[in-house]
């Protein structure tokens, strides 16, 4: 799995101060887009709550920038006060259709008009977003010229989490690839009269995607793993495709409802 002194990208320094230096990529081209939906259910008009006097897309916008991998960061939408809010603190926006069903599928409009070679997934919910992460899922990619798609994961700290639905396990080949990603508790412990440490790993949302593959992603059909776990990544292991996962040490920290905002709003200012 990759991890911080794994080499990345073209002198990229990534934790600790290092430097790696990745051999004959050309330097690729890559995009983060952040795609943001005003109708959230549990909190509506989520993008542009107000956490430490910035509206929260502002926050992931502004993290998504210090990733050292990357030349250009777009808010992608549906809606135009968040395209508003973006132009407003000097960042950049594009109006995308109101009837994509995944982040996923928003990016790739994005992508099938904009310039670049890698397209970055990060989530408009995490202000804490770390940029090493970015970071780290960009030059899993690149390592593996054979793999379309790759995303990171971190250890489980909690045991609560191994059972819970909310948060997302993987397993991994030899190789760093993903095997499945479920709600339920994986690897599952069948011997528990025997002492067994089992690592798990907690999945983050977060994406990088060979511009090609990102485009061929509406055209894959939907499998019946993705649609019993509700869990759009499946798609592309039921189609066949490699994931890289690299192994990052920053957990996620989202705002799904309107409690999260104080808990976020504390970190935040811890941070500043």
């Amino acid at each position: 799995m990759a991890r911080a002194g794994t080499r990345l990208y073209p002198y990229v320094s990534i934790a600790g101060g290092n430097l790696f230096e990745v051999q004959d990529m050309n330097d690729p081209e890559v995009v983060v887009v952040i795609p943001s939906r005003y109708g959230s259910t549990r909190l509506p008009g989520k993008p542009l709550v107000t956490l430490a006097g910035k509206p929260m897309v502002q926050h992931v916008y502004e993290r998504a920038k210090r990733a050292q991998t990357v030349h250009q960061v777009l808010v992608a939408t549906d809606d135009q006060r968040i395209v508003d809010a973006v132009k407003g603190f000097g960042g950049q926006a594009r109006m995308t259709r109101s009837d994509h069903r995944t982040g996923t599928e928003r990016i790739a409009e994005v992508a099938a008009h904009e310039k670049g070679d890698i397209f970055v997934n990060v989530q408009g919910d995490e202000p804490l977003i770390d940029p090493v992460a970015i970071d780290m899922a960009v030059g899993a990619l690149l390592e593996d010229s054979e793999a379309q798609v790759s995303t990171v994961a971190t250890a489980i700290r909690q045991a609560g989490d191994i059972m819970d639905p909310n948060v997302v396990k993987t397993v991994l080949d030899f190789d760093d690839n993903a095997l499945y990603f479920s709600r339920a508790p994986i690897p599952w412990v069948r011997d528990t009269q025997q002492k067994i440490r089992v690592k798990y790993w907690k999945h983050l949302g977060l994406y990088a995607f060979r511009r090609e593959a990102l485009l061929e992603y509406a055209t894959l059909p939907q499998g019946e793993l993705e649609r019993i776990e509700q869990l759009e990544q499946l798609r592309w292991l039921e189609n066949g495709w490699k994931m890289r996962v690299a192994e990052v040490a920053h957990d996620a920290v989202s705002v799904d409802v309107p409690e999260d905002v104080a808990r976020v709003e504390k970190l935040l200012h811890v941070e500043g």
